[in-house]
C-alpha cells in the first residue's frame, strides 16, 4: 500500500469524526511496532497538506524490557524531524516479578496508559493519537461481547476530562492488510515487542477466531465494521 493510500484512509477519519483543530499539538504513542510506525508516517505526510495547522509529538514508554532496542525509531523521527520523547519505567518489573500477573495485558495497559498520558501532559499535547486500526475496532467489540457480555469498543475520538486530554484513532478505516501492506512496500523497521506475553493472548484468540468466520463467511468483517457504526448514534460511534 502506498503513503498516498494510508493517507486518503487517515484524511477520511480525521475530517468524519473531527479529530484534529487549529493550532493542535498531537502526541502520536509508538510502541515501535507496525501499526504506530504506520501512525507515525501518516500524521508526518498530512501535517505537509492538511488545512488546519497541527504539529506532533512521538512518545514511548519504556516498560523496562532489557531486550527493547528503539534505535531504529530514533532514527526515523530524526529523518522526519519529530520530536521524540522516551519514558522509563519498571512496569515490566512490576506486572512479572513483583506480583507474577497470570493474565498480565489489563493491568500493563492501564499503568501504561497512564505513564503515557502524563508524559504527553508534560510535553504540553493536548491530543494524542492511537494506532487502532479497523481490525483492532471488531476485536474489541468481540471480545467485549464473549468475555462481557456487553457491545462494546473503541471511540474515534473520547475526551479524557480528568487529563484534559483528547484521544483519537486515525488508523480506524485500515484494514490490518493495509498496513502491512504499507510497511513490507516502504521496508519500515518494526521493533519486536519484547513482551513475553505477545502473542499468548485473548486478543489474539479473537484475531485467529475473526480470521477463521471471514474465510468461512466472506465479507462479514466489514459487515461487523457497519453493524458497529449503524448500531450508534453519530458522533458516540465506535
Amino acid at each position: 500500500m502506498k503513503l498516498q493510500q494510508v493517507l486518503s484512509y487517515i484524511r477520511r477519519a480525521v475530517d468524519d469524526y473531527h479529530m484534529i483543530e487549529e493550532n493542535d499539538k498531537i502526541a502520536i504513542g509508538i510502541s515501535g511496532g507496525k501499526d504506530s510506525l504506520t501512525l507515525l508516517y501518516g500524521l508526518h505526510g498530512l501535517k505537509r497538506f492538511y488545512p488546519k495547522k497541527f504539529e506532533i509529538h512521538a512518545v514511548t514508554v519504556d516498560l523496562g524490557f532489557d531486550n527493547l532496542n528503539l534505535d531504529k525509531i530514533k532514527e526515523i523521527c530524526k529523518e522526519l524531524e519529530i520530536e521524540y520523547t522516551i519514558v522509563k519505567t519498571d512496569i515490566a518489573d512490576v506486572i512479572f516479578n513483583q506480583r507474577m500477573e497470570t493474565n498480565p495485558c489489563s493491568l500493563c495497559a492501564k499503568m501504561r496508559k497512564g505513564a503515557l498520558n502524563d508524559a504527553i501532559k508534560a510535553t504540553g499535547c493536548n491530543k494524542v493519537a492511537y494506532a487502532h486500526h479497523k481490525d483492532d475496532v471488531i476485536e474489541t467489540m468481540l471480545m467485549s461481547l464473549i468475555y462481557e457480555g456487553r457491545f462494546h469498543t473503541f471511540s474515534p475520538v473520547t475526551y479524557l476530562d480528568r487529563m484534559d486530554l483528547t484521544v483519537i484513532r486515525p488508523l480506524m478505516y485500515m484494514n490490518e492488510a493495509d498496513v502491512i501492506g504499507f510497511i513490507n512496500k516502504y521496508e519500515v523497521p518494526v521493533v519486536k515487542s519484547p513482551c513475553p506475553a505477545d502473542g499468548h493472548t485473548k486478543r489474539e484468540y479473537i484475531k485467529n477466531l475473526l480470521k477463521t468466520i471471514n474465510q468461512e463467511n466472506p465479507g462479514v468483517k466489514e459487515r461487523m465494521f457497519t453493524a458497529i457504526q449503524n448500531g450508534l448514534k453519530p458522533y458516540e460511534l465506535l
